[in-house]
């Protein structure tokens, strides 16, 4: 009997292995990043709870009953009880307030876009001696602190005939809100193109139907921004009406959520509260959500050429 070998494989090659080879500069960059992204969404995350969780319990709150709130303050309704609106809405006069409070931040946010907007224009678009003067005036007085203006305010508006109205509260908003405006639309105006401006003085345009026609709805995104941040200030001031408007049938909502927190502390109406201030939350909220992409692109035009 013949018996046959299995043949042998063969030897294995003999690798040499050195040290290990650290990472390049690309992947300890890839890496960082990776832990700052997490780091910043869970900054945001965060940030999203403390802000979002307020305002959630907010309107829970106000369709509460007066027992619920203070017996299981983070439990739903058991149901929704709208009469707290309506009692806040009449009987409270949120009503007044809210129609004040509309009639004075619309006609005080028209008034300082039209003049703000065309101080801007002049000052970014045209030199004349004292042009950077002027705009440094705008910018100090963003630093004016409002506290020391409200007793020589007082007297002024008083001296004016205009105390306890709706026309000089309009007034007082505008030439508050004009320095951040004439501020932000300044450096928005001056990246907007030239040609288009000179074709139309080429045209035969004046310069008011050049602003108004041409330059102005081109600046659409920076109106927009600077119109939003003006109507949360103007929407949200407590301290220029509490000064200049003392009239019980003008008060605006500010001061009718302090009075009301007064009046019904002392009754104990907890849901009325909450929703009053609901109530006067609720446009400011509106007005971000529905003009958020247009603030942003606002933000982002100004500020690149």
């Amino acid at each position: 009997m013949t018996t046959t070998d299995a043949p042998v494989p063969p030897p294995a090659p003999v690798v040499k292995t050195g040290p290990a080879v650290p990472p390049g500069p690309r992947a300890r960059r890839r890496s960082d990043g990776s832990v700052l992204n997490v780091f910043s969404h869970g900054v945001l995350v965060v940030w999203a709870v403390m802000v979002v969780l307020p305002l959630v319990w907010a309107v829970m709150t106000s369709f509460k009953d007066d027992s619920s709130i203070f017996g299981s303050p983070w439990a739903l309704p058991d149901k929704l009880h709208f009469d707290n609106w309506s009692r806040a809405w009449s009987q409270a006069h949120m009503s007044d307030y809210f129609l004040n409070t509309v009639l004075v931040v619309g006609g005080s946010l028209i008034g300082t876009l039209v003049l703000g907007s065309m101080a801007a224009y002049v000052l970014a678009r045209f030199d004349f001696p004292g042009n950077r003067f002027i705009y440094y005036l705008f910018v100090g007085g963003m630093s004016f602190p409002i506290m020391l203006a409200l007793v020589p305010l007082f007297y002024v508006v008083n001296n004016m005939g205009m105390l306890n109205t709706i026309h000089g509260l309009i007034l007082v908003y505008i030439a508050y809100s004009l320095p951040f405006t004439v501020f932000f639309l300044t450096a928005f105006f001056r990246t907007l193109p030239t040609s288009v401006a000179e074709a139309a003085f080429v045209d035969g345009a004046s310069h008011t139907r050049t602003f108004f026609q041409i330059m102005l709805p081109m600046a659409k995104p920076g109106l927009i921004s600077v119109g939003i941040f003006n109507f949360l200030g103007q929407w949200n001031q407590y301290m220029l009406p509490t000064v200049l408007n003392t009239d019980p049938d003008k008060k605006v909502l500010t001061q009718g959520l302090v009075q009301l927190a007064v009046s019904q502390g002392y009754k104990g109406d907890w849901s009325g509260l909450f929703a009053g201030l609901v109530m006067a939350m609720l446009p400011v909220l509106a007005a971000y959500i529905i003009f958020q992409r247009q603030v942003v692109a606002g933000l982002t035009a100004g500020a690149l050429k």
